[in-house]
């Protein structure tokens, strides 16, 4: 898998529409959740693309500190259903956090995990902080992977 990072004016308008589309199968489709995935934050975040044979196969999005939450944070965490099987959430994780490293300020590393995969997210450094919630009829936590 080849990992691409964009700003949101790099990416292309074929890049958008599969990653819009990505998210909408997993998130919407999948996991039948109806929620307003187009939230206008989009427009703020670092894109970092996981692609495979072109396609987009895996994919996050980066907010440095107050752009989403008070800390930088990771969110729109997606691997497509036929793509999981490769380890590319964990690729893609990897490589968002060595981009949030390299370019991102000092601090700690918050997102909101869907609780099936807090072992996930443990396993690459977060802890869970508080209790758990829904997010869109969802059970969440928040995680932080400290600095």
């Amino acid at each position: 898998m080849e990992i691409h990072i964009k700003t949101f004016e790099e990416l292309t308008k074929a890049e958008l529409y599969a990653i819009l589309a990505l998210r909408c199968e997993v998130f919407v489709v999948e996991q039948e959740c109806a929620y307003q995935d187009l939230d206008y934050k989009d427009q703020k975040a670092i894109h970092v693309l996981g692609k495979k044979e072109g396609k987009v196969v895996a994919y996050t999005r980066m907010f440095k500190p107050g752009d989403y939450f008070e800390n930088t944070s990771i969110g729109r965490v997606v691997v497509g259903q036929n793509a999981r099987q490769f380890g590319y959430g964990k690729d893609i994780m990897e490589a968002s956090l060595k981009e949030i490293e390299e370019n991102f300020p000092k601090g700690d590393i918050e997102l909101s995990a869907q609780t099936y995969l807090v072992k996930f997210y443990r396993d690459l450094g977060f802890m869970e902080q508080g209790e758990g919630y829904l997010e869109d009829g969802i059970p969440h936590v928040r995680m932080v992977k400290k600095d």
